[in-house]
């Protein structure tokens, strides 16, 4: 489905009627639905198809342009006529949604539509580690249709993930889990889930009722509780909540991801929660990428110093992500061996330059190219290791050749900040960033001093 927003203000009131007269300056339409589900994978870069029945109307072709512009193949979306594609309008006047009004067709597909579906599953369904059913009671999963979809991926050992609509939940029977709300798990087992009691006496009656390979609640910002064997609960970390619109298709795709790069269902349920402590701090329905959840859980103090070591490849991509969300990226570099006082300083003026600090660091034949024998002490990894674990220090990124010029050109940073004893020399990639800046050193305070020290016993 497209879910469409009218901005605008409103200054008076209709002669014709009660009702206010809002202008509209701008209008944002997005994929909704299980378009947003789609949406979320592709963030992620997961490779990603979608099959489901559209009408034969303009909007769903609005709506394969919005999935042709995040490359995902429209091929599989079958036509049926004088249906109606689900399109939500919602004019919002001065940040207050006004009123809400949908075009669409809920009545179930025709028989010709489902088999169409399923024929086409059974011979693609090999292709894909994970099935992902998004149910928004739209009439394409009739249970017919959901049914067979389980069955087909169950003899290929495929896992089923199913977000699900309704209070019946008997269709959605053998799949590996569901994703329903406190509110939706309460409505479809019939208990009032109000304590650690009751959410286990729904919890385990949804995974016998519904054959599951597990069962899972989500409990919003309380976190995710699964049962296998044994209930637990994986608390979520969201530091601020904007918007908890779409944090469901969230879920639902994170959860998917996270199984299909094989993690065990407590590791899926826990990244799953990291994306939506992401999205539930951006406005509207919105996406988590990798990196922004890697941050995200640094920021919360759970990530490890190695996370933030990035190769060439993974730095390139990070840097657009970060550009394109407004961060200032300030680059530095050097060979760092034997970090003391001064190293500290002069990185913490290099992030005071902008939002996000990037060191590059030369790697072991490149510190001895310049050094000379013996050097370096520490080994880049180890070097690596313990700029990563420096509060100030947001990346990492090794090197081998002589000069970081490739590097400075991947990156493109706003500010590249080299030693004071730069003044008045050409400095590598000052072509490449948008601003120079010189930090003085400390004084007495340097890896070859402190080498002399050690040798001469003090």
């Amino acid at each position: 489905m497209i879910d469409q927003y009218l901005w605008g203000t409103c200054e008076r009131i209709s002669p014709e009627a009660p009702v206010q007269i809002v202008s509209v300056d701008n209008e944002d339409t997005l994929l909704g639905g299980a378009g947003n589900v789609v949406n979320n994978l592709k963030a992620l870069g997961a490779k990603v198809d979608v099959i489901s029945v559209v009408g034969n109307c303009t909007i769903s072709d609005e709506l394969k342009v919005l999935l042709g512009d995040i490359e995902v193949n429209t091929k599989y979306l079958f036509t049926e006529k004088d249906r109606i594609t689900s399109k939500k309008s919602r004019i919002i006047a001065s940040q207050q949604q006004v009123v809400r009004y949908d075009r669409e067709s809920t009545a179930e597909i025709n028989i010709k539509s489902q088999e169409l579906i399923i024929d086409t599953f059974k011979k693609i369904v090999s292709d894909y580690d994970v099935v992902l059913l998004s149910d928004y009671g739209k009439g394409v999963l009739t249970i017919q249709l959901t049914q067979s979809l389980i069955d087909v991926a169950n003899k290929h050992n495929k896992k089923v993930l199913v977000d699900p609509k309704g209070e019946d939940y008997s269709k959605y029977k053998g799949a590996y889990l569901l994703t329903p709300n406190k509110n939706e798990a309460s409505q479809s087992t019939k208990i009032n889930i109000k304590d650690d009691k009751s959410l286990t006496q729904a919890i385990i009656q949804l995974k016998s009722e519904c054959n599951l390979g597990v069962s899972l609640i989500t409990l919003s910002e309380k976190g995710i509780a699964i049962y296998d064997d044994e209930l637990r609960i994986h608390t979520t970390n969201a530091r601020e909540v904007y918007d908890v619109t779409g944090a469901g298709d969230t879920v639902l795709a994170s959860l998917g991801f996270a199984l299909a790069c094989e993690y065990d269902i407590d590791s899926a349920v826990e990244f799953s929660n990291l994306a939506a402590g992401v999205v539930v701090g951006k406005i509207g329905s919105a996406t988590a990428t990798l990196n922004e959840i890697i941050e995200y859980e640094s920021s919360i103090n759970k990530s490890s110093s190695d996370g933030h070591i990035k190769t060439l490849s993974e730095i390139t991509i990070l840097s657009e992500e970060l550009k394109a969300r407004g961060k200032r990226i300030v680059f530095t570099n050097g060979c760092f061996d034997l970090i003391h006082a001064g190293h500290v300083r002069y990185l913490e003026t290099a992030k005071s330059f902008g939002d996000v600090l990037i060191v590059g660091l030369n790697s072991d034949r490149s510190v001895s190219a310049l050094k000379g024998r013996g050097r370096p002490i520490n080994m880049q990894m180890d070097r690596a290791f313990i700029l990563a674990a420096l509060e100030v220090v947001d990346y990492v990124v090794i090197f081998d050749e002589d000069t970081p010029y490739n590097l400075i050109k991947a990156i493109k940073p706003f500010t590249l900040v080299k030693g004071g004893d730069y003044e008045g020399k050409e400095v590598v990639g000052q072509d490449i960033a948008d601003e120079l800046k010189l930090v003085k050193f400390v004084d007495e305070k340097s890896t070859t001093q402190t080498i002399e020290n050690i040798q001469q016993g003090k």
